[in-house]
């Protein structure tokens, strides 16, 4: 019999002592995806309904054991009915985010992979979460098909390895001994996933988050006490319970009809899920005000969309100096009041103005025409390493010029540096459009503009729970995310990092001004609403007054501490499932 954690599926019963562990007879049930139980990695038959000896995966006389390539094709082959039914999942989760925003679907998506991975061998369910997470990240981030469509398909595969893991748990924890605990172990292992996807390689990519489906849902509140992390736990722990009582109500209905009594697990379920969902509305949401501030938005706009969205030399600069002195003169002619401050957006400067003099002219022009301090967006090159270039946020004075900056502490792979550039360029020669490296900032970007303290994170940054988080507790008042979408503008992924916005004005519980290139510029108050947003690729300003915020939210004092602990559940629920499994099969071999 085989040994470890790729014990086969065919002696799991679909009935009430699936989740047990130990000896297990009897023939087996046709599960609720509609398929048969399959011979698992041992028989080539499929799905016959029926059980396969444990001992048909082991070679008999001289035959030679199939290669690595074909027993993977043999997987795919026998899962191939799993495999599609997973991929409809990963579409439907894929649809719960913007542009689409369904965020129900992302409850049903986590309910169907809970199902698809229940009673089988981890092998077989890190198949079904492969299956799952290639067609949900080919939808999500179809947007980066502007780079190239192998762009896509090569991120969204290194993506969905980190849900072929998280499929080989969910496998794993289904047959844990206590079955009302599975959707426990189910959203542990989900935060477990996000947390280690959010790290690695290079510094992690958290695009595809449960939470960042769910920031206008009842689960949102819940960012106020445990962030992005929390939010997830309660999406995947309210979808793992509706997956639970699925289940038992499907067992019920193959062993010959419901009762009441045997339908009490799932009606526990479905209160677990219940209750989960409705809890969001008893986190208060701190928005109450300890100053304000009246801010401009500038949006000057690009010369086209795409990779080439820069133009000529200067447009860009061009357009948001222009923009800001047709403020000042709206201001002077009374149309609209004049703002403590201005924000511009991330490249509002194509050219450094350090090096560049006509640059330094033009900023200084609009900075002292609207005659208060402007946060422009510069390329700047590095003062002491050469070909470098740092993102930078400048705060720049109608009187003393620039001043205070933050430098951009999480550039892009392969967008702003490319890493191995040496050995992968030769390779990949489109990574030549990239000509120099942009090079980390080492603090946070926590700035005195006028008369505000705003915190000053810049395009993707917003999507990492920590950069936000510390500029926050360093003493931000409000948060401003300055960004530069041009060259995946309508495509969607403006409105997938404006949601972001939105969750992170709650988790703070502080004002999100998110200032774009060419859209979309956005305000958004404490609560998550969003007040006012431009539209793209138009050239236009906001004004608005701002709340000021000094009070700390539970996630702020906590900071990552519910994440850690909830991935680490998820981490020892594979290991005590692994560790009963071994015992179980060393108590059968000595019986």
């Amino acid at each position: 019999m085989p040994s470890g954690s790729d014990t086969t599926a065919e002696t799991a019963p679909t009935g009430p002592d699936a989740d047990r562990p130990g000896p297990r007879s009897g023939p087996a049930v046709t599960p609720p995806t509609g398929g048969a139980v399959e011979g698992g990695d041992t028989a080539e038959g499929g799905e016959t309904g029926t059980a396969a000896p444990a001992t048909a995966a082991e070679p008999s006389g001289g035959e030679r054991r199939p290669g690595r390539l074909r027993r993977l094709g043999l997987l795919a082959r026998r899962e191939a009915r799993r495999s599609a039914l997973a991929a409809v999942g990963g579409l439907a989760l894929g649809l719960a985010f913007p542009p689409f925003g369904v965020w129900p679907l992302s409850l049903v998506a986590v309910a169907a992979l809970a199902l698809l991975t229940h009673g089988r061998t981890a092998r077989q369910g890190a198949w079904t979460g492969f299956a799952f997470g290639v067609p949900f990240f080919l939808l999500l981030l179809k947007w980066l098909s502007v780079v190239g469509w192998d762009a896509v398909i090569g991120l969204s595969v290194i993506q969905a390895a980190f849900l072929a893991l998280m499929g080989a748990g969910l496998a794993l924890v289904s047959r844990l001994p206590v079955a009302a605990l599975w959707p426990l172990w189910t959203a542990c292992l989900w935060v477990a996933e996000e947390w280690a996807r959010d790290r690695v390689p290079f510094g992690g990519f958290p695009w595809g988050r449960l939470a960042f489906a769910n920031t206008g849902s009842p689960y949102t509140p819940l960012a106020a006490l445990g962030g992005a992390p929390l939010v997830t736990f309660g999406v995947a722990l309210t979808g793992g319970a509706l997956a639970s009582a699925a289940l038992v109500l499907w067992r019920l209905r193959r062993a010959g009809g419901l009762s009441p009594r045997g339908a009490l697990p799932a009606a526990g379920a479905v209160a677990v899920a219940a209750a989960v969902t409705v809890a969001g509305f008893a986190v208060p949401i701190p928005t109450a005000a300890d100053d304000s501030v009246d801010i401009a938005v500038v949006q000057g706009n690009v010369q086209q969309a795409g990779m080439d969205f820069l133009g000529r030399p200067m447009k860009i600069l061009n357009n948001h100096v222009n923009a800001t002195l047709d403020l000042a003169k709206d201001v002077k002619a009374g149309r609209i009041a004049k703002p403590d401050l201005v924000i511009w957006p991330e490249n509002a400067s194509d050219l450094d103005p350090f090096q560049y003099r006509e640059a330094y002219a033009r900023m200084d022009e609009a900075v002292k025409a609207i005659g208060v301090p402007v946060l422009v967006g510069a390329l700047v090159d590095h003062p002491t390493k050469q070909g470098y270039v740092e993102n930078q946020g400048i705060v720049w004075d109608p009187k003393s010029g620039p001043g205070a900056s933050y430098t951009k502490q999480h550039p892009v792979p392969f967008g702003e540096y490319v890493p191995f550039r040496q050995q992968l360029s030769k390779i990949i020669t489109r990574l030549q459009r990239v000509p120099r490296d942009f090079y980390p900032g080492d603090h946070t970007g926590v700035l005195k503009v006028g008369p505000a303290r705003l915190g000053d994170v810049i395009c993707f940054e917003v999507a990492y729970d920590e950069i936000v988080r510390d500029t926050v507790n360093a003493g931000a008042r409000a948060i401003v995310v300055q960004t530069n979408n041009a060259t995946y503008g309508r495509s969607g992924q403006p409105e997938q990092q404006l949601v972001m916005s939105k969750l992170r004005a709650i988790e703070h519980g502080r004002p999100v001004i998110t200032a774009a290139t060419s859209g979309i510029s956005a305000v958004v108050s404490p609560d998550g609403t969003i007040e006012q947003r431009t539209k793209e690729f138009t050239q236009d300003v906001l004004t608005a007054r701002i709340p000021l915020r000094d009070g700390k939210t539970l996630a702020d004092r906590v900071g990552a501490i519910p994440e850690w602990v909830l991935a680490m559940v998820g981490v020892l629920s594979c290991a005590a499932a692994i560790t009963i499994g071994r015992r179980g099969r060393t108590d059968e071999k000595g019986q």
